[in-house]
């Protein structure tokens, strides 16, 4: 029922023939592809099978981008496709592919699908629950999200088939959805996300009729299982361009999370430094651990929680204790943060007291540490942040780098670490210099 729908609303030059653009009407080229894919694209094809680089690669080479990936379809099934290679795995329920290793590399084979049209297909909110309808090369073009990931390229000819405008909405640097938006959005919630960061991190403009639903349909996003929803918030943070992936986010009101996480300046600020070195790290090919940003965003909830228990009377290593608790049980479910990075945040955090013992072994053992990099990074973002005073950031990076004299005169020179709140900022220390117990003492 719902292909049928979605075939009413979309216009009638989507259902004609494929605009195939040759090699000399575009900038693609075969031997920008991966190897592994060609490969894999070559096998099929002797086979006596279609298969197309497709989605976001040929969308990435077209705006002059490195893909991440190079995915292929065709119009074999998952069953036919298997057989054909050495090393080849079928995986997924709701949508089942192939994946084809070759060498280190792994290639994502999926059938042309076409729209469900079952009655069961999709749940009460209009989610689709499974899609492995097979079909041709067209009904799979219209199937897909927006029309820039609909191109199909053939590295054998370097021609690009285009069943839905994708090459002109490229060219025109537009982000559309295919079909009716609020259909689409309805069908896959996530879609949503999908649009903000994509828009974001290539520079595109979302097409005004795919952005007028965003808000208005925000509240479906409750609907998304919690491993989803924490994969897609991933996916927006390490987008290479977060701090205005999370902006829009926030913009239409698409993930509550956020804007409970945010809701303060400090938190705001504290996020953005968070996530523009993120960004800058990303740029030039540096790794970033979720787990990191996961506590970063959760870090100003720490401190505020801390500050109030330690205003209540409260000691400030079990404040420190109780408010690392409170921040991952009020937000880590509502991010749907998976317990295997809910121990390495709390690793993060509980190291940051120990940055201030400098005396005797604790230094030393402190290095030792498996999340002492973590640890120490999160540091220097505090410092930035104004948070804890430069010097220690400082300190540590140099004490890292020396050999054994040069660390003991750097030990024998170090401050002793004040009484008081531990890891609480320092404008706030003088007011509880009376407390003898700190964070730090309890490592």
């Amino acid at each position: 029922m719902i292909g049928h729908f979605i075939t009413r609303l979309l216009p009638q030059r989507f259902k004609k023939a494929p605009r195939i653009y040759r090699a000399a009407q575009h900038t693609i080229r075969a031997d920008a592809i991966d190897e592994a894919a060609l490969s894999v694209v070559r096998r099929l094809h002797s086979a006596g099978f279609q298969a197309f680089i497709v989605g976001g690669a040929v969308r990435d080479l077209m705006l002059g981008r490195r893909p991440k990936d190079f995915d292929i379809a065709t119009d074999a099934t998952p069953e036919e496709t298997k057989p054909l290679f050495r090393r080849a795995f079928i995986i997924g329920r709701r949508f089942r592919l192939v994946h084809v290793h070759v060498s280190h590399d792994v290639i994502e084979v999926s059938t042309f699908r076409s729209a469900q049209t079952d009655e069961d297909a999709t749940d009460e909110h209009g989610r689709l629950l499974s899609d492995n309808v097979y079909g041709t090369q067209a009904e799979d073009a219209l199937r897909r999200d927006f029309t820039i990931n609909a191109l199909y390229f053939d590295p054998e000819t370097e021609e690009i088939w285009d069943y839905v405008g994708g090459v002109n909405d490229v060219r025109a640097r537009r982000l559309k959805l295919i079909g009716s938006p609020t259909t689409r959005y309805r069908e896959d919630p996530v879609r949503m996300l999908r649009a903000v960061r994509l828009a974001s991190k290539l520079g595109l403009t979302l097409a005004p009729t795919s952005e007028a639903p965003l808000t208005k349909l925000a509240a479906l996003m409750r609907n998304i299982p919690p491993a989803r929803l924490f994969e897609e918030t991933q996916k927006l943070l390490l987008s290479g361009n977060a701090s205005e992936t999370v902006a829009q986010v926030r913009r239409y009101q698409l993930l509550p999370s956020f804007d409970a996480l945010l809701s303060t300046p400090i938190a705001e600020r504290f996020a953005d430094l968070a996530l523009a070195h993120t960004d800058a790290r990303l740029k030039i090919g540096k790794t970033v651990s979720p787990a990191y940003l996961f506590a970063a965003l959760l870090w100003p909830t720490v401190t505020r929680e801390r500050d109030a228990h330690i205003e209540a009377g409260m000691k400030p290593a079990p404040a420190f204790i109780t408010a690392m608790d409170t921040a991952l049980e009020e937000h880590a479910k509502m991010l749907a943060v998976p317990r295997r990075f809910q121990g390495i945040i709390r690793e993060i955090w509980g190291l940051q007291p120990r940055f201030e013992q400098r005396q005797g072994q604790r230094p030393y053992r402190l290095l030792e540490q498996p999340r002492f990099r973590a640890a120490y990074d999160f540091l220097c973002l505090r410092t930035e942040n104004r948070e804890m005073p430069r010097e220690l950031s400082v300190w540590w990076e140099k004490f890292q780098e020396a050999d054994m004299d040069a660390r003991k005169e750097m030990l024998a020179a170090a401050p002793k670490p004040a009484t008081g709140s531990g890891s609480r900022p320092r404008r706030r220390r003088k007011k509880h210099s009376h407390a003898k117990t700190t964070a730090a003492s309890a490592e």
